[in-house]
C-alpha cells in the first residue's frame, strides 16, 4: 500500500507539472472564426503552442487549475491575422529606402529625397518608392528632368507605389543605357513592358518588364542589408497583429535567407512563401518536393505567376481601351503561351498556382488558362488563386466558382484607387471592379490581404476598408460603391480562417479551436462590436505565435 501511495503521489506531481506548462488566457470575449464555437471567454494551450480547449472561464479554470493564467479582462482575443498577399523582402527594402508614400506633388518628393540623401555615402544610388502620380496636380507621369536639378550626378531610381513602374533621373538613365542590350531611344518596346518616351527618347519612366533595364544596374543589396530588411519587415508585421503572411514571389536566395532565420529561431511569424514565377525556386520544388521547415513557420508549396500589369500605371490588360487613354489596352507581363506552360509545370509538380491578374482581359486570360490546364481537376480541391481579381467582366464572375478559383483581394486597393479608378475604366466597367460581395455572391472564397509595401502592412486598415469602403479620413460618406462592403465578421474571416484555407493551412491556423496552433492577437476593442469607421484604430496589446508573445505593446 505504501508503494502504491508513493506511486499515486508521483502521478499527482507529474499531472501538476504538466498543468503548469499549460497557459490559459481569459478575456471579455474570444472570437474564434470557428463556426462550431464562434465566441468564448477563455482558451488553453500546451507547451508546444497547441490549443487544448476553448470555452468559458470557469470551465477552463476547473479543467486546468494549475495552469499559468493570462488575464485579458475587458479585452478581445481574435485569431492571428494573416495577410494573404504581401511581399516580405519588399517591405523590408521599403523600410530602408526613401519613403514617398502620400507625397502630394513632385516638390514634396524632392524634399523627402534630399532629406534621405544625407545618410548616403557619396557614390551610392538614391533609392525610394511609393510615389503615385494620381495624387499630384495634373496626374501625369514625372520625368527624369524633374529629378535632375536636385540630383545631377547621383543616380536616382524610385519605384511607383504599385511596384509596376519606376522613375529614373538622367544619371540612372545613362547607367542603364550603358548596359542595355540596345539603345533606349526609338520606338521599340521590351516584351511585357513599356518605356515612356518623348520624341523617341526615354522620359525616365519605365513600366513593368521595362523596369529591368534600370534594375540591371542598381547595385544589389549585400547580405547584411538583406538580413536587416527581413528583420525590419517581420517585426513590422507582428507589431501590427499579423501572425502569418502569404509572401508572393519569393526567390531561391530569399527563401534561403528565411530558412536561416527559421533555423536561428528568428522568424516571429509564419511565412507561406510562393515561388517567384518559373525560376529557380519553382525548379527546386519540382526536383526536391514541397518545402516545409521543421519549426512550422516557413513553407513553400506554391508559385506566383504574372498575367498583366497594374491599373494605376495603365498596365492592367483590358478588353477595351482605357477610358482615359484611347488606344491603350495595357500590358501582358507574361506571354500567354509561356504563362500556361508555367501553370502546367506547376500542376505536374503538385504546386499550387497563384496568378496576378488585375484587368478584365488579364482575369479572363487566367481563367481560360486554368480551365485548360486543370481540366477535370477543376472540380477537385486544388485551391488555385487569382491575385487581385481587380477588374472582372460580368460574365466571368460565375467562372471563379465553377473552376474552384480563390479570389485573393486587397481591400485597401479599392480605397486607394477610388479617386481615379472610374477615370481608367468608365461607368460600366467600374461595376465589375473591387467587387467583393459580387464575387462572394457567386460562391467564391475571398482571401484578404494588403499587397504590402504597395499598401500598408497594417491589417487594421484592410479591415476598415473592407467594412466601410472609405479611406483613412472616412471619405466618402457611406462608402464608395457601398453595395460591395463586407460585414465585420466577413472581413475578419477573410484575414483569418479564409486566408488560412487559401494556403491549405486550415488544419493549423486561422481559427481558435482545439488542435490548432495558438496564434492569436489581444486587442483593446472588439472588432465585431465597434463601428466600422473605428476598425483602423484598434489597439494591438500583444501578438502571439505558437502560444508565445512575439510583440507586446509598452
Amino acid at each position: 500500500m505504501r508503494r502504491l501511495a508513493l506511486g499515486m503521489g508521483s502521478l499527482v506531481m507529474w499531472a501538476g507539472a504538466v498543468q503548469a506548462q499549460v497557459q490559459v488566457v481569459t478575456a471579455a470575449r474570444v472570437h474564434t472564426s470557428d463556426p462550431a464555437r464562434p465566441v468564448a471567454e477563455a482558451m488553453a494551450w500546451d507547451a508546444q503552442g497547441r490549443i487544448l480547449a476553448v470555452g468559458s472561464a470557469r470551465e477552463l479554470q476547473q479543467r486546468y487549475p494549475d495552469a499559468k493564467r493570462i488575464d485579458a479582462s475587458g479585452k478581445t482575443v481574435i485569431p492571428g491575422l494573416i495577410d494573404a498577399h504581401g511581399h516580405v523582402m519588399g517591405l523590408g527594402y521599403a523600410l530602408m529606402r526613401a519613403d514617398l508614400v502620400d507625397a502630394k506633388d513632385k516638390n514634396e518628393v524632392i524634399a523627402r529625397l534630399r532629406a534621405f540623401e544625407k545618410q548616403l555615402p557619396a557614390n551610392a544610388w538614391l533609392l525610394g518608392g511609393g510615389w503615385d502620380q494620381n495624387d499630384w496636380p495634373g496626374k501625369t507621369f514625372p520625368s527624369a528632368a524633374d529629378l535632375d536639378a536636385a540630383f545631377p550626378d547621383r543616380p536616382v531610381w524610385l519605384e511607383r507605389v504599385d511596384g509596376h513602374a519606376g522613375w529614373a533621373n538622367s544619371a540612372a538613365l545613362r547607367a542603364a543605357a550603358a548596359k542595355a542590350p540596345r539603345p533606349l531611344d526609338g520606338d521599340w518596346q521590351p516584351e511585357g513592358g513599356r518605356i515612356e518616351r518623348v520624341d523617341g527618347r526615354p522620359s525616365g519612366v519605365f513600366i513593368d518588364a521595362a523596369m529591368a533595364l534600370v534594375g540591371a544596374v542598381v547595385p544589389a543589396p549585400d547580405a547584411t542589408y538583406r538580413r536587416q530588411a527581413l528583420e525590419k519587415a517581420t517585426q513590422a508585421a507582428v507589431r501590427n497583429g499579423l501572425t502569418g503572411v502569404h509572401d508572393m514571389g519569393v526567390s531561391r536566395d530569399d527563401l534561403a535567407l528565411m530558412k536561416r532565420f527559421a533555423d536561428e529561431g528568428r522568424l516571429p511569424l509564419r511565412i507561406e512563401a510562393y515561388a517567384d514565377g518559373d525560376s529557380g525556386a519553382l525548379d527546386d520544388l519540382c526536383s526536391t518536393g514541397l518545402y516545409r521547415h521543421a519549426g512550422g513557420r516557413l513553407q513553400m508549396r506554391g508559385v506566383k505567376l504574372y498575367a498583366d500589369g497594374a491599373l494605376g500605371s495603365r498596365g492592367a490588360a483590358l478588353l477595351e481601351d482605357y477610358s482615359d487613354d484611347p488606344g491603350n489596352r495595357g500590358l501582358l507581363v507574361t506571354e500567354p503561351a509561356a504563362l500556361e506552360l508555367a501553370m502546367r509545370k506547376a500542376r505536374g509538380c503538385g504546386v499550387q498556382v497563384a496568378t496576378h491578374a488585375i484587368g478584365d482581359r488579364g482575369n479572363r486570360l487566367v481563367l481560360d488558362a486554368y480551365q485548360r490546364v486543370l481540366g477535370d481537376a477543376a472540380k477537385t480541391d486544388h485551391r488555385w488563386r487569382i491575385e487581385h481579381a481587380q477588374v472582372v467582366a460580368p460574365e466571368e464572375f460565375p467562372r471563379f466558382a465553377a473552376l474552384g478559383v480563390i479570389a485573393s483581394m486587397q481591400p485597401t486597393h479599392a480605397t486607394s484607387d477610388m479617386p481615379w479608378a472610374q477615370d481608367r475604366l468608365g461607368p460600366l466597367r467600374i461595376t465589375g471592379a473591387y467587387a467583393w460581395q459580387r464575387l462572394r455572391g457567386s460562391g467564391v472564397k475571398l482571401a484578404l490581404g494588403s499587397d504590402f509595401p504597395v499598401e500598408s502592412v497594417d491589417p487594421r486598415r484592410g479591415l476598415h476598408a473592407a467594412v466601410t469602403r472609405q479611406d483613412a479620413h472616412d471619405h466618402p460618406a457611406g462608402g464608395w460603391r457601398a453595395e460591395e462592403r463586407l460585414s465585420a465578421s466577413e472581413a475578419l474571416r477573410g484575414f483569418t480562417a479564409d486566408a488560412a484555407w487559401a494556403a491549405h493551412d486550415e488544419a493549423s491556423v486561422g481559427r481558435l479551436a482545439p488542435g490548432l496552433r495558438a496564434d492569436f492577437v489581444i486587442l483593446d476593442e472588439d472588432p465585431l462590436a465597434i463601428p466600422g469607421e473605428q476598425l483602423d484604430d484598434l489597439h494591438v496589446r500583444s501578438t502571439w505565435v505558437d502560444g508565445k508573445p512575439v510583440y507586446e505593446a509598452e
